[in-house]
């Protein structure tokens, strides 16, 4: 279930600096007491060996599975991760195995607060500088903690707006969300949000606009056909309407607006990883089709990514 997609550093002025990655590090399903440095004290000073895991395809626990997350961040120079199902005691272990130079934003999905899992967002503080950031839920009341009817949890989306570190620095709007794995109205529903406040950014800001996101269902789901424009969005709650709303002359070259899925719009060589699945549900390696692609990165349509 631990799902990660190919970081991507697109060929666009924006993103040709940075890299982004998009993990499903799957929630502390098998807790225990082991601190992140018994972990680290656990690990072998000598030559490295195959790790036990490899011919296990079960769920290994958390305390075992933060080092390799950790390590696949650091070794690939990840700066903007948007990252899925991590409690609040997980998204802290991760914020001490990457050290000072990232921090992090997000809240509990359950209360705000820090109940539940966490759409965050991590990024390098040496490569951009956040400017604001928010959460709204992929409900009919997306501005308070709600579960859609039917849905298997509580759903978010994590809004941020940040800037670059370079010498010619770039702005751009970053959202991370996590749909529902049981009611398809609710991934159709919390894609038609996400479109809607991804349109409002680029309206507003003239700037690109990066998704990240277990969408929990493959290319043929509704939502991603509204994400990326081949099917209309869902009527939306009119409060979020007015929040995230545009004058005519403001929206009139944004009427196509869209966001494209980058797996198959980066130059290849600038992908990593070239598996094309991103859940096999713990299952040993058997027959490709069986695998599904459930995660993604995308950019909006206007921005030239």
């Amino acid at each position: 279930m631990a799902s990660q997609v190919p970081a991507v550093q697109a060929a666009s002025s924006m993103t040709s600096a940075l890299r982004f990655m998009s993990y499903n590090a799957r929630y502390d399903s098998k807790p225990d007491s082991i601190s992140v440095q018994q972990s680290l004290d656990a690990l072998s000073q000598g030559l490295p060996s195959a790790p036990v895991y490899y011919g296990n395809m079960t769920e290994q626990p958390w305390s075992l599975r933060r080092l390799y997350i950790a390590n696949d961040i650091l070794f690939n120079q990840i700066e903007l991760l948007g990252a899925q199902e991590l409690l609040k005691r997980q998204v802290d272990d991760l914020a001490t195995l990457l050290g000072p130079e990232y921090s992090w934003i997000g809240v509990g999905r359950d209360d705000g607060k820090e109940k539940g899992e966490y759409a965050a967002i991590f990024y390098k503080t040496s490569s951009v500088v956040l400017n604001s950031w928010d959460t709204f839920w992929l409900t009919d009341t997306p501005f308070e903690p709600s579960k859609y009817p039917n849905a298997g949890s509580y759903r978010v989306c994590t809004t941020a707006r940040f800037t670059t570190t370079s010498d010619s620095p770039i702005s751009f709007t970053m959202l991370n969300t996590h749909l529902d794995d049981q009611s398809a109205d609710q991934r159709a529903l919390g894609l038609s949000l996400v479109l809607r406040r991804a349109k409002y950014e680029a309206i507003k800001t003239h700037n690109p606009v990066m998704l990240t996101g277990d969408f929990n269902s493959p290319p043929s789901d509704d939502a991603y056909r509204i994400i990326t424009g081949t099917k209309s969005p869902r009527p939306l709650n009119e409060t979020f309407l007015d929040r995230y709303s545009w004058s005519h002359s403001e929206g009139a070259s944004f009427e196509n607006f869209t966001m494209k899925d980058l797996l198959g719009q980066g130059e290849p060589r600038y992908r990593i990883g070239s598996n094309f699945a991103t859940f096999t549900g713990f299952q040993p390696i058997g027959d490709i089709n069986d695998f599904e692609r459930i995660d993604y990165i995308m950019a909006d349509s206007s921005s030239g990514s």
